[in-house]
């Protein structure tokens, strides 16, 4: 049986490379969460560590959180044995670092793995790789704060549709898709700052990670941006009609509204206010 692990490896340029491994799809189970803060603090500690790149293992970034740890809460109502992965991982080891940390995408970055990977601070992928935000359809919302990242990494219109109607496809909202989108068209709208050929996607992934460490590029904390969110009148309005849209083809689907209910808080309150 293949080991559940998250490993970290330091090379001589200074990156330290932290994989995921958790066949088949590197789901963010619980001895992953623990790993990887465990991971992080390392690669902190350490001298010899100027910049991160944190990737998946056998071409896959990450599938998402453990549905397994959703479906025993479900069973027994026990709500501690979710771990709080939104502000103590994601906000505060990830985005909040003190070294830069870049997300090597191959395969597959959904829910908590495109989550985790928008807490980076650039995000390097492989062509054809699967983006998407799902956990609506599983009856839970995004919990690792892509409703807040999402909106400021790609705009309000896009992100709404990337997360209500890829759980409900008779919503539609701007675009008729029901599918993740693509890394091609991730690199358009901005959620992705490079395609590069898979073979060369660690390298590429490592050099950004250093030319962030010495200012040769942005160093950009998702949760920060507000250019691509609009006015809030503007704002209020693209989520009214999304309301509307979801009150409409899913009624039966509360999760739909308590999603653009955080969506809402975030953009009026800031972004930290809608992860909290």
């Amino acid at each position: 049986m293949a080991e559940v692990i998250v490993t970290m490896d330091v090379g001589s340029d200074g990156v330290a490379l932290i994989t995921i491994s958790n066949p088949p799809v590197n789901a963010l189970a619980l001895p992953i969460l623990a790993g990887l803060k465990e991971k992080f603090a390392e690669a902190m500690r350490r001298d010899d560590v100027k910049a991160i790149v944190l990737t998946g293992k056998n071409g896959r970034f990450s599938g998402g959180f453990d549905i397994n740890v959703f479906q025993k809460v479900h069973a027994t109502g026990d709500i501690s044995q979710l771990p709080d992965v939104s502000v103590e991982l994601v906000s505060n080891t990830l985005e909040d670092a003190k070294k830069p940390i870049v997300a090597a995408v191959q395969g597959l970055a959904l829910g908590g793995g495109l989550e985790v990977a928008m807490g980076c601070h650039a995000r390097i992928a492989a062509p054809k790789a699967q983006l998407g935000l799902p956990e609506l359809s599983l009856g839970v919302m995004p919990g690792f704060g892509g409703t807040q990242r999402l909106p400021r990494l790609v705009g309000l219109s896009k992100a709404i549709d990337m997360m209500l109607v890829s759980s409900c496809p008779h919503i539609y909202l701007t675009t008729h898709t029901s599918k993740p989108i693509l890394s091609e068209e991730g690199h358009k709208l901005g959620l992705i700052d490079a395609i590069v050929p898979p073979q060369d996607l660690l390298k590429v992934s490592r050099q950004w990670a250093l030319d962030i460490a010495d200012a040769r590029k942005p160093w950009v904390r998702s949760l920060h941006r507000t250019d691509k969110i609009g006015s809030l009148s503007e704002a209020r309005k693209i989520i009214n009609n999304a309301r509307q849209s979801a009150k409409r083809m899913a009624p039966n689907m509360p999760q739909h509204q308590a999603c653009l209910d955080v969506i809402e808080e975030g953009i009026v309150h800031g972004g930290y206010a809608g992860v909290l």
